[in-house]
């Protein structure tokens, strides 16, 4: 059972949960995304005796804040019982790119030593991936509106043409992150 649960979802069931999942989101009024719990948790925290932006009645958002919990748990279910022992299978050409940059053992863990460990934060190349890297989304996520899970899946099957533009941009900036950026910050 552990073994099925450990593997990939084909295409052809996690897509119609997801558009399940969606239709009953649309179908109650209700729109998917996890940078708005932030929106949330600060309301909950009283934030909106400073600002009207956090005055808002919290409690129709609970929803939201279960569904990311469950995201926690569910991140600590899958790293603690469910780890993939075998390497994860690139493409050769992926992994001689990655040892390029730095990266001594591509495909042996999702989250490579080199940029996500205790001891890389604290130098000038973890700094500027995890901390600044972390700030510009969050950044990101506030001007456009929104989160990509939130953009791409709730506002895509909802037919909002900002959120088709700020997928758009999330695909450029990912790619202007990949070929541009991250080989010259790998180089610091």
């Amino acid at each position: 059972m552990i073994e099925f649960i450990s593997q990939p979802w084909p295409w052809y069931v996690a897509g119609p949960l997801i558009a399940l999942t969606m239709f009953l989101l649309l179908f109650f009024g209700k729109n998917f995304g996890v940078s708005s719990t932030l929106h949330t948790g600060c309301a909950i925290c009283g934030a909106g005796k400073v600002s009207d932006f956090f005055d808002f009645n919290w409690k129709s958002q609970v929803w939201n804040l279960v569904f990311v919990g469950g995201m926690i748990i569910g991140g600590f279910i899958a790293t603690t019982w469910l780890q993939q022992p075998d390497p994860i299978p690139l493409a050769q050409d992926t992994v001689q790119k990655l040892q390029e940059l730095g990266i001594s053992n591509p495909g042996e863990d999702y989250l490579p030593e080199e940029i996500f460990s205790w001891e890389s934060l604290f130098t000038l190349r973890g700094f500027i991936l995890l901390v600044l890297g972390g700030f510009l989304v969050g950044f990101g996520a506030r001007y456009a509106g929104g989160c990509t899970s939130g953009h791409a899946i709730s506002g895509l099957s909802d037919l909002q043409l900002p959120s088709l533009i700020a997928v758009i941009g999330f695909f450029i900036g990912g790619l202007m992150m990949t070929y541009l950026l991250l080989p010259l910050i790998f180089q610091l």
